[in-house]
C-alpha cells in the first residue's frame, strides 16, 4: 500500500500528490541488519576481552543487548518479521552469550565447570533437535520460560562479571549469586527440554504407528 505525501508549490491551493516509498519495506531489512551487526560484534568482544578491556567489552555487550531488544521492537511493530530473522537472532544471541562465557572463563573470571554446564546444555538442546528432526521430520521448538529466565540470568552475570572486572564497582557476592542461580536454571531447563522431546517422540511415534 502506498503512501501519499502533499506537497505545496508556489500559491498553497496549488496541491500536488505524488508517491513515495513504502516504508515497511524500507524497516524490514532494519531488524536483519540489527543482528548481523551482533553477530559481527562476537570477535570485537572477543579482542576487547582478550586485551582485558573490560570496560569497553561491557559497552559492546550493553550495545548488543539494546539492539536485540530494538529490532525484535521493529520487527513486531511493523510486522516484518521474517524466517531469516527467526534463524539468526538465536544465534547471535548465543554466539555473544558463548563468546563472553569462553572468555571471561580463559581469563579467570567465571569457573570453567560453569562454562562446561552451559555449553553442555546448549549442545543438548541441538541434539535433541537434530535427533527429533531426523526421526519426526520438522519439528518447532520454541523457548521455555525456564529457557528464557535462563537467557536473562547469563546476560545479567556476564554483565556484573564485566562490570567488576572493569573496576567500576566491587560485587564479589552479587557474582556468586548469579553463579549459582545460573547453574540451576540451567540445569533445569535442559531437564525440561529432555522430558518435552521425550513427550514430542512418543506422540509422534504414537501417529506413525
Amino acid at each position: 500500500m502506498e503512501l501519499t505525501c502533499q506537497i505545496r508549490l508556489r500559491y498553497p491551493r496549488h496541491v500536488q500528490s505524488i508517491a513515495c516509498p513504502n516504508t515497511r519495506v524500507v524497516v524490514g531489512y532494519i531488524p536483519n541488519l540489527l543482528t548481523v551487526l551482533r553477530i559481527a560484534a562476537a570477535p570485537v568482544l572477543m579482542l576487547l576481552l582478550k586485551s582485558e578491556r573490560y570496560d569497553l567489552a561491557f559497552v559492546v555487550f550493553l550495545a548488543a543487548g539494546f539492539s536485540d531488544g530494538l529490532d525484535g521492537f521493529i520487527a513486531k511493530r511493523f510486522n516484518c518479521e521474517t524466517r531469516l530473522g527467526a534463524v539468526l537472532d538465536p544465534i547471535a544471541d548465543k554466539l555473544l552469550l558463548v563468546t563472553s562465557f569462553v572468555m571471561l572463563t580463559l581469563l579467570g573470571q567465571l569457573p570453567f565447570w560453569l562454562l562446561v554446564t552451559v555449553v553442555f546444555r546448549d549442545l543438548l538442546i541441538v541434539g535433541g533437535y537434530l535427533v527429533l528432526a531426523v526421526l519426526h521430520g520438522s519439528v518447532q521448538m520454541r523457548p521455555t520460560t525456564i529457557s528464557k529466565i535462563n537467557t536473562l540470568l547469563q546476560i545479567i552475570l556476564v554483565a556484573a562479571v564485566l562490570v567488576q572486572a572493569a573496576g567500576w564497582v566491587s560485587m564479589p557476592w552479587v557474582t556468586r549469586v548469579l553463579i549459582v542461580t545460573v547453574t540451576v536454571t540451567t540445569v533445569w531447563s535442559g531437564i525440561h527440554y529432555v522430558w518435552v522431546w521425550g513427550l514430542r517422540g512418543g506422540q509422534a511415534q504414537r501417529v506413525d504407528s
